[in-house]
């Protein structure tokens, strides 16, 4: 298969399995400039599945440094009006939404104040969107862009080639037929949330180095996995790759410590080594051994951020786990091993029964927030259990593998 080849191929597989572009649907594209030959590809396998227009946004994490080094402070994190009223206005228009990921610079804002790089994120824009997907308004989906830059985080050098075997790998991209593989593949997962569904649990406790950490769960929480649904019954794929089970817990209950077991990009920054302690549900404490202010920067965005939205396993038989790498971004990472996030629950893991506003839903336990951030706690020395009301504890994850019938 030639490079241009694969290109189309990987672009076909985002637009009609991942975010399932529908015929007179509109497209939006979100990617960095350096992602520019990917976005390309999807908009022509979007216009060839049907969307009636595709729209690409750019953005330049140099302008971001420039913004932080030169512009006004106060400034930071400004959300252009007119992008701000065009995204509210999503929730009436449902475009398909792609948003392509991978650095390719990493350490471009290393250098710069955490504080400053925290407050650089436009704050505005990405709760707008973030309101829009946990009401389920429309299909989207968070798929790779393969660059030198990241390749160089990866590998130590600028070896596009094998980053891109590694993401067709995790992808499922090098199966004969990549549509029918993750057909099966979303069926296991519904399998293994229908297992802790019917266990009924309430709570999840990890426990390795310097993680001793449960969480709370409600008995509205539902496991749900790799396939998503919008509000109007397009069904879709969010994450490629998605290796995950996950939940949204009570976000009153999480007490314990907890170490990230992996690296985390978030706000163009690397952060290392994270340790978080809970108490009452709240994030009191944050220590890394790089970019803790940056994840503190996010905990203060508004009174719920400290709080958790979301719990997902995953074991040693991912994809992406088995490729042996370490892949410096979030949306293969977190499908490694389990991971969890502080901020905004996911409405869909819950069995609201009609509730929306923002009071009901805290009231019901389920966070809302203008923040979702993922970091990644499991692998081969991380037990998770079930435990049960008397705390009881039933194996889930042991060495890495699933163990729940």
């Amino acid at each position: 298969m030639t490079a241009a080849d694969r290109l189309e191929r990987y672009a076909e597989l985002a637009v009609r399995v991942g975010v399932n572009v529908q015929p007179g649907q509109d497209v939006v594209v979100t990617c960095l400039v350096e992602h520019a030959d990917i976005a390309r590809a999807v908009a022509r396998q979007a216009y060839r599945a049907g969307a009636k227009h595709v729209v690409v946004l750019y953005s330049d994490l140099h302008l971001r440094r420039a913004a932080i080094e030169l512009g006004p402070q106060e400034e930071l994190g400004w959300s252009a009006p007119y992008m701000l009223d065009w995204v509210r206005r999503w929730g009436n228009e449902r475009p398909a939404l792609v948003s392509l990921t991978g650095n390719p610079d990493p350490d471009l804002l290393a250098d710069l104040d955490p504080a400053l790089v925290g407050k650089a994120d436009p704050r505005e824009l990405r709760a707008a969107t973030l309101e829009h997907i946990t009401a389920r308004r429309f299909n989207w989906t968070i798929v790779a862009a393969p660059n030198e830059g990241w390749a160089r985080e990866v590998f130590g050098e600028p070896d596009v080639e094998r980053l891109w075997d590694a993401v067709a790998v995790a992808t499922r991209l090098d199966e004969p037929d990549p549509v029918a593989a993750w057909t099966t593949h979303s069926e296991r997962l519904k399998e293994k949330a229908a297992s802790l569904n019917a266990h009924a649990f309430d709570a999840i406790r990890f426990r390795g180095p310097g993680t001793d950490l449960t969480v709370g769960l409600l008995p509205v929480s539902l496991w749900k996995s790799a396939a998503s649904e919008t509000e109007t019954g397009i069904e879709y794929m969010p994450n490629m790759p998605t290796e995950e089970v996950f939940t949204s817990p009570d976000w009153r209950r999480a007490e314990g410590v907890v170490r990230s077991t992996m690296p985390l990009v978030t706000a163009g920054t690397r952060v290392s080594g994270l340790e978080v302690r809970f108490e009452g549900g709240k994030i009191v404490d944050v220590g890394a051994e790089a970019g803790a202010e940056v994840i503190r920067q996010q905990l203060a965005i508004d009174e719920q951020a400290p709080y958790l939205g979301e719990i997902a396993l995953v074991d040693g038989s991912s994809p992406v786990k088995r490729t042996g790498l370490v892949f410096c971004d979030t949306l293969f990472d977190e499908n490694a091993t389990c991971h969890i996030a502080f901020g905004a629950a996911i409405l869909e893991a819950l069995d609201l029964n009609g509730l929306s506003g923002k009071d009901e839903l805290l009231a019901a336990g389920a966070n809302v927030s203008d923040v979702h951030t993922d970091f990644m706690i499991g692998g081969p020395e991380v037990e998770v259990d079930g435990l049960d009301a008397d705390g009881r504890a039933t194996p889930i994850i042991r060495d890495d593998a699933w163990q729940l019938a």
